[in-house]
């Protein structure tokens, strides 16, 4: 069960420009992404919004599968940079990565 951070949010800014709280999770970027698994990207940034930090985590590998090809910044209506995002919690899950 993950617990939830109210901070996360604004935690991520050290790893990129967050602008996830402007997805209004309208699907656009699920609905062009080649990976099309388990609502990717949608989903995670759903847990940035919620403060779901534990669940980034544990589904970290998922990030590993995006293949970076900006379909999904390109065709946001909000201009919310789905693929910044991405590697901005990439970026997050190195640094916070403990052996276990």
């Amino acid at each position: 069960m993950s617990t939830i951070d109210l901070n996360f949010e604004e935690e991520l800014k050290t790893f990129c420009e967050n602008t996830a709280l402007a997805c209004f999770n309208c699907g656009t970027c699920t609905a062009v992404c080649p990976l099309v698994n388990d609502n990717f990207p949608r989903k995670m940034i759903r847990y940035i919004q919620v403060g779901a930090k534990d669940a980034i985590l544990e589904n970290a590998n998922e990030l590993y599968k995006c293949l970076h090809c900006g379909l999904c910044t390109h065709t946001c209506p909000r201009q919310a940079d789905p693929g910044e995002i991405i590697l901005g919690l990439k970026r997050f899950v190195v640094a916070n990565w403990r052996r276990s």
